[in-house]
């Protein structure tokens, strides 16, 4: 079976919207092996429209420029790329397809295809929303900034269902950005005050 990773330039309060607009002064060496080591690493790709349309406005010309970033660039553009789209789309990068029918259900089938892989999401935060509720998202990594955006999308909106989250692996890089790495957990914990007194500081 396949695994579903999602990828996330987020704030210290929640916005995963415009990272372009905050996020470049804290990339480095470790943040590159982190997207290179979930994104790049990823023989699939589920994207948005729009972030689909950022990417093949993009990325198709750095490969041909042969520049540092040129790698990782081609990369992506040998990778199969499928996008989430309720209009028909014309594809100029190659690799690429409309995802068909039901978002969860083709998903779930892309998942149960013979042989091992990953399936790499970058952004597309409608995307990772549906398969974080429905679970199918196997890894939700995450790049904290420690700075405070103040506007825009945040990664959850509100609603009655909670989605409890298990800690895989936590990263610290020099420029204060945390590296989270969260998978799925079966179910919220429980308990209250009465448990959590028992670990205060004794006198």
């Amino acid at each position: 079976m396949k695994k579903i990773t999602a990828g996330l330039f987020i704030s210290l309060d929640g916005v995963v919207e415009a990272p372009d607009q905050w996020h470049f002064p804290y990339f480095n060496e470790q943040m590159g092996a982190a997207v290179d080591g979930q994104l790049g690493a990823a023989d699939t790709l589920l994207l948005g429209r729009v972030t689909y349309d950022s990417f093949a406005g993009a990325w198709p010309e750095r490969e041909a420029a042969g520049a540092e970033d040129a790698p990782f660039a081609k990369k992506l553009g040998d990778a199969r790329k499928i996008v989430v789209s309720r209009q028909p789309l014309e594809f100029t990068w190659r690799n690429s397809e409309l995802l068909r029918g039901d978002l969860a259900e083709a998903v779930t089938a892309l998942k149960n295809e013979p042989g091992e892989g990953t399936i790499g999401i970058s952004g597309s935060i409608s995307i990772v929303r549906q398969l974080l509720a429905a679970g199918l998202l196997d890894e939700l990594h995450l790049l904290v900034h420690p700075i405070a955006v103040r506007k825009g999308t945040r990664l959850f909106d509100e609603s009655d269902a909670s989605i409890p989250l298990t800690l895989l692996s936590s990263t610290p890089f020099t420029t204060g950005v945390m590296y989270l790495v969260y998978g799925p957990a079966a179910e919220a914990p429980e308990g209250g005050y009465d448990e959590a007194k028992a670990h205060l500081p004794a006198e």
